[in-house]
């Protein structure tokens, strides 16, 4: 037989000649194909990074690049406790394929290029960069995300800034544990959550003692340690001086220590888990392990609180990636695969859920980059104060939302949808992580009440940024009274009733937040198609149920 390039049809036996099927959706360019995502990096003042985005967009879209993404799923990583003789190694082995994915992403600065290069649309050029790269293989964006975010919680402590920060912001990427002299670079991963506590992180018994200094001695155990191979961790624990409890503290947690000398960082297993299979998550032990405190002894949570607000908001990124693949590969099958005698796409059931799924996917990725946005270098007050409510409430509803539109894109490829052949699987089974990680639903929505009852400027800022669109619909006036009206009486209602309603406000806040974003940045058809969809007298309440005279066909071709 003969043997033709991937993707190719082959003629064989007449009962297996393929035909009726699109080809492989490889050798695209993801981001000039994304109108939505060019448009709306131009407009939030990225447009500088056009070529870089698009030089990527070609790298991603690619044969060998996804194909890369498959292999790194399907062959997960494997945790190395013990070397062949009985000594400690605790490493974690990684498909070579990975390692390619996420040397590609380093090189392009989807970590910390922001922070290397503070310019003005430096944070939404690189949310950009990173949701590409996310789109076609999630696994590795966790330790991408991770060292990006570690920057704010580590730059106040020059200790550990000094000499970390450089690697940090490096572009090269060299997964060997050795010292920094041959190694310039460095990843970073987190552990905080244990097994009895999980979101209540103080609930957790990793103690630290005072070595002297900044060192503290760590023993304990974490459930869950994210990218275990990484260069250092963001680690909480209890700490005490001498006799003196200090509380709950932040502390930097090197796999190396001087000379190249391993610190002690048991790997007892992986997790398996249900997706995010190409990123390893592991539980370790600590058992004198050597870590470094970071900002204040006792003010853990405060120190770590800033890498928090920016993972949330690569969890919002991820996400928006997540759905643009889902978009991307339904509408190709649908324009490549007749059925009654038309092709999916034009027939009218179907781009209604093209359409709504596509409307779905821009109103993430416009909240993606409007936080981005607020977390640029130098951002006033205003938008400090509107990114502690907002990246909650995003974090909230985007994430949310993941698990059901992969569903829906995964349905309409139908059986092929439900196969591992096909990248939708593989999305369906990585979008929920993303709503569990960094707080799960509850978590999330309750910080959204303490962002109100802390900050109060938070919600002027939130009011503020609503009444930029006030006017212009009639159906979002009415959602952002109501919704004003609903955070006003939770700010002064009994702790019970405001936690019973904390969820229904987050949705609203998230609703109003990418109305408002829709109306200012989409095309006047699609904002008032989602306005309609979402929070309309006759909206529906799954995918595909847009408003009478929708012209979805208009909408899936501007996706």
């Amino acid at each position: 037989m003969t043997t033709f390039a991937r993707g190719q049809r082959v003629v064989g036996a007449a009962t297996h000649y393929v035909e009726n099927q699109p080809p492989w959706r490889v050798d695209v360019n993801e981001y000039a194909l994304n109108g939505p995502l060019t448009a709306a990096v131009e407009a939030f003042g990225a447009g500088w990074a056009d070529a870089d985005l698009r030089e990527t967009g070609a790298l991603v879209g690619s044969e060998a690049f996804q194909r890369d993404a498959e292999l790194a799923d399907i062959h997960p990583p494997k945790a190395h406790p013990n070397d062949r003789w009985g000594f400690r190694l605790d490493e974690v082995e990684y498909d070579p394929a990975y390692h390619r994915v996420i040397g590609d992403a380093i090189a392009r600065g989807a970590h910390t290029s922001a922070w290397a290069d503070p310019r003005e649309g430096a944070h939404v050029a690189r949310a950009a960069m990173f949701m590409l790269f996310a789109q076609v293989e999630p696994g590795h964006a966790c330790p991408v995300s991770m060292t990006h975010a570690a920057v704010a919680s580590i730059e106040g402590s020059p200790w550990i800034a000094d000499e970390w920060l450089p690697r940090l912001y490096s572009r090269e990427y060299d997964p060997r544990l050795v010292p920094p002299e041959p190694k310039r670079s460095a990843l970073i991963g987190m552990a905080m959550t244990e097994k009895q506590g999980g979101s209540d992180v103080r609930a957790g018994t990793t103690h630290g003692t005072s070595m002297g200094g900044h060192a503290y001695s760590l023993t304990g155990h974490k459930w869950f340690c994210s990218a275990p191979m990484s260069d250092g961790f963001l680690v909480l624990a209890h700490t005490r001086r001498g006799a003196v409890e200090e509380g709950l503290s932040c502390l930097f947690v090197p796999r190396l220590l001087p000379h190249g000398v391993r610190n002690v960082f048991r790997i007892q297993r992986l997790k398996d888990k249900l997706g995010n299979r190409s990123n390893a998550s592991a539980e370790v032990e600590f058992d004198g392990t050597v870590g470094f405190v970071l900002g204040e002894p006792g003010r853990g949570v405060r120190t770590i609180i800033e890498m928090v607000q920016r993972t949330r908001l690569d969890c919002v990124l991820g996400t928006a990636a997540g759905m643009r693949q889902s978009v991307a590969e339904a509408a190709w099958h649908a324009r490549g695969r007749e059925a009654f005698g038309a092709l999916l796409v034009d027939q009218p059931a179907m781009t209604s859920v093209l359409g709504d799924l596509a409307l779905e996917a821009e109103a993430a990725m416009l909240t993606g980059l409007r936080l981005a946005q607020l977390f640029e270098a130098d951002a006033p007050d205003r938008d400090v104060a509107l990114r502690r409510l907002a990246t909650p409430v995003s974090k909230y509803w985007v994430c949310k939302r993941g698990p059901h539109h992969a569903y829906e894109a995964l349905e309409c490829l139908g059986g092929n949808g439900y196969t591992e052949g096909f990248p939708l699987a593989r999305r369906y089974r990585e979008q929920p992580v993303l709503a569990i990680w960094e707080g799960s639903g509850n978590v999330i929505a309750l910080d959204v009440l303490r962002a109100l009852t802390r900050d109060p400027d938070s919600a002027a800022a939130f009011a503020d940024e609503l009444a930029s669109t006030a006017g212009v619909s009639g159906v979002l006036d009415a959602h952002v009274a109501r919704t004003l009206a609903l955070l006003e009486a939770l700010r002064g209602a009994d702790p019970v009733t405001a936690q019973a309603q904390a969820r229904r406000l987050s949705e609203s806040l998230a609703l109003a937040f990418q109305a408002s974003l829709m109306l200012r940045h989409a095309p006047s058809a699609a904002a008032d198609a989602f306005i309609a969809a979402r929070l309309g007298d006759d909206r529906g309440g799954q995918y595909g149920v847009l408003p009478m005279g929708t012209d979805a066909a208009a909408i899936v071709a501007r996706h």
